[in-house]
């Protein structure tokens, strides 16, 4: 169809997958990689462009999306002779959804410059449900303009665009997001602990803390998975299941720590937590 704007995204993971899958339709040409061929083949046949490599891809996208893993595979998808800055035409569009720390999104944003591509930093939290719905928080920093001209992408997969601030505060937002929310999931675990001492359960806990704001549901929804999954599994098999999990809290926190270490902020309860957020989700504490 003509007048679609082509856009790329790469990273067909759990929340990758159905983000890119809401760019199908009649306003953007959605173009797709990942190194795993599964989710590309399924989203082709949705309607979208399968790309065979990271370079076709830039070569074909005024915006793109990646959702990846952590920085090492973020600098290599924008890096090298085949890498988006060296094969993005001049003026595209990158957005950053991984969650990296704050330095690398600076550096990133100075090599983009000097390639004469634009970068953002854009956050998403919601997780895959949220991706699905079209419910996603961007948390995105850069200026106006270009923050302008992503909102449509970004609302294929996202209710609410918040612009944090220059680069770098969309991502400072999200690790601040994120720790706030493996605080909390910190906090319900104990206080089940204690209230399970006593008889009580998760769900009077949640209904005693969620209409005064204390308890939300996706606390509840922790706790109760694990705890449930736990009763039923073996150690092996919860490391299966929530060790993916308790990695990417490693990872987030290492991120949020390395960003308040440059900046010179104590955060003595986000490095306790770091040490014990592993198992935390394994339900070991």
């Amino acid at each position: 169809m003509t007048g679609q704007k082509d856009v790329g995204y790469i990273g067909l993971g759990n929340i990758g997958k159905p983000c890119a899958r809401r760019l199908i339709g009649d306003r953007f040409r959605a173009h797709v990689y990942d190194i795993a061929r599964e989710p590309v083949r399924e989203l082709a046949a949705a309607g979208a462009v399968a790309s065979a490599s990271v370079a076709e891809l830039a070569r074909s996208c005024a915006h793109i999306g990646i959702c990846v893993r952590d920085e090492a595979q973020v600098e290599s998808l924008l890096h090298g002779p085949a890498g988006i800055f060296a094969q993005a035409a001049p003026g595209t569009l990158v957005a950053i959804h991984s969650t990296v720390t704050r330095r690398a999104i600076l550096k990133w944003a100075g090599d983009a410059e000097a390639h004469g591509v634009r970068l953002l930093d854009a956050g998403i939290s919601g997780g895959a449900q949220g991706a699905a719905a079209g419910t996603l928080v961007y948390m995105v920093g850069g200026d106006d303009a270009a923050i302008a001209e992503a909102t449509p992408v970004f609302k294929t997969s996202g209710e609410h665009v918040i612009h944090a601030g220059p680069i770098g505060a969309g991502m400072v937002l999200k690790l601040c997001n994120n720790l706030i929310q493996y605080m909390g999931f910190m906090a319900m675990s104990e206080a089940t602990r204690l209230a399970e001492a006593c008889g009580l359960t998760p769900d009077i806990l949640h209904a005693a803390g969620q209409p005064n704001g204390i308890v939300n549901d996706n606390m509840l929804r922790f706790v109760s998975g694990r705890n449930a999954l736990a009763a039923n599994c073996t150690a092996e098999q919860m490391e299966s299941f929530f060790g993916p999990f308790g990695q990417l809290g490693e990872k987030d926190l290492d991120c949020a720590l390395a960003c308040a270490e440059q900046l010179g902020v104590a955060l003595p309860a986000t490095a306790a937590l770091r040490r014990s957020i592993y198992d935390l989700f394994l339900n070991r504490l």
